[in-house]
């Protein structure tokens, strides 16, 4: 099959959806079939082109089995709905041109959302290239930046969800991430064909045994430090100055140390709440390469997976959960309904605080630390569970049989 992925976000960006849909795309290559991604100059979460990427309109390249086009986007420093707007529709047209030009006939194109506006150049694309539209939703848009608040506008908010309406009814089936969302598109739209492709984890890229000892050095943290890590995009939605307070819970506990991994809109401000708290059991660390996440994991006695207190995340499964289980790293996660349900109560993975609830938060933290035993039997906990449950090659191949199925 002719397989094409149109994606905003793709390596050499870090990120959960760069790191899920590439390792899909090898995936799908791997089944001899022939794989296209048309994608954007790289430049999240900085919102700055990549340095090898800058003052290109357009470029071609191969990694290993995948051929990629890669279009101009808009970037640019300033916060607000405009400028996002902005950056996402210059790929909307920029990728809708490039693809029309420079992509030949295709059997499959995946679109994945968000945004959602992209789904507009995957219809113009799936019909002038013959190909089957599969739109995969990895977070509900716009009805989760309607409930963030990020977007009050009520005639910009009709049009969004006009448009989401059209695209899931013009795709011959759209996935969910979660069964929370392929629940919440069944409910308003019944007659649409859905399919849940969980996120999951490339094992092959997991070495349980991946040296931490220089990281755990350059973190000051020597071997009977209890170290508990967040890493991810610093963003609104996560709600991590959770984080930061249960430090300042903590902060006479000289044996525990907090680790923040990553960048993104929130970092200027949780650095300063740090530094206005006095936190020295608190260090940030920016954005690190792929290849280093086993390592910094490795390095952790501890992972934390929080998300705000919304109802909105009742269906969310954050993809960060599944690095540290692979790794056999117990969760520290402040995310209720499906998350809860599938990581802490039936695979015992890590312990529950509710979300935004630093007090418990800290106590969480502290159970584990004075019982590194449980610690232990709660990683590994996870790592068999997901090795049973979300291994990424048990579910590429059973996507990829629906796959053959849609094209005959």
């Amino acid at each position: 099959m002719r397989i094409l992925f149109l994606t905003q976000y793709f390596p050499p960006e870090t990120g959960a959806p760069q790191n899920r849909l590439h390792s899909l795309a090898l995936y799908f290559a791997g089944y001899k079939n022939d794989v296209t991604v048309l994608t954007a100059m790289p430049n999240y979460p900085q919102m700055r082109i990549f340095e090898e990427y800058r003052r290109k309109v357009y470029i071609h390249e191969r990694e290993g089995p995948l051929t990629l086009h890669r279009s101009w986007i808009y970037t640019g420093a300033k916060k607000g709905v405009l400028p996002r707007l902005l950056n996402y529709f210059s790929f909307v047209f920029s990728a809708m041109f490039i693809g029309l030009m420079k992509i030949k006939r295709q059997d499959i194109l995946i679109c994945e959302s968000p945004p959602l506006f992209l789904g507009i150049t995957a219809i113009i694309l799936s019909k002038s290239k013959r190909a089957k539209l599969i739109f995969n939703v990895s977070d509900l848009w716009p009805e989760s930046v309607e409930k963030l608040g990020i977007i009050r506008n009520r005639i910009l908010l009709k049009g969004a969800y006009g448009i989401e309406k059209w695209i899931y009814h013009k795709s011959v089936l759209v996935t969910g991430q979660t069964k929370g969302i392929i629940d919440n598109i069944r409910k308003r739209y019944p007659e649409i064909s859905t399919y849940w492709l969980p996120n999951g984890i490339d094992f092959r890229q997991f070495d349980i045994e991946a040296d931490r000892r220089g990281i755990r050095k350059s973190w000051l943290a020597p071997n009977d430090t209890f170290v508990v890590l967040y890493a991810g995009i610093l963003g609104h939605a996560q709600g991590l100055e959770v984080i930061l307070l249960a430090a300042e819970i903590l902060r006479e506990k000289q044996n525990i140390k907090f680790i923040l991994v990553g960048d993104g809109p929130e970092r200027s401000g949780l650095e300063d709440l740090a530094k206005k708290k006095h936190l020295t059991n608190t260090l940030f660390i920016s954005n690190r390469p792929r290849n280093e996440m086993p390592s910094i994991i490795s390095a952790c006695n501890a992972y934390i997976v929080p998300l705000k207190k919304l109802d909105l995340f009742l269906g969310a499964i954050p993809s960060k959960i599944f690095e540290p289980l692979a790794m056999g790293k117990p969760i520290i996660l402040g995310v209720d309904g499906e998350a809860r349900n599938l990581f802490i109560e039936k695979g015992q993975c890590g312990l529950f605080y509710e979300p935004e609830n630093y007090s418990e938060l800290a106590q969480c933290i502290l159970t584990l630390e004075q019982d590194r035993n449980l610690a232990y039997h709660l990683g590994e906990n996870g790592r068999n569970y997901v090795s049973e449950n979300f291994d990424r090659a048990k579910i590429a191949d059973e996507f990829h049989t629906k796959l053959i199925q849609l094209n005959k």
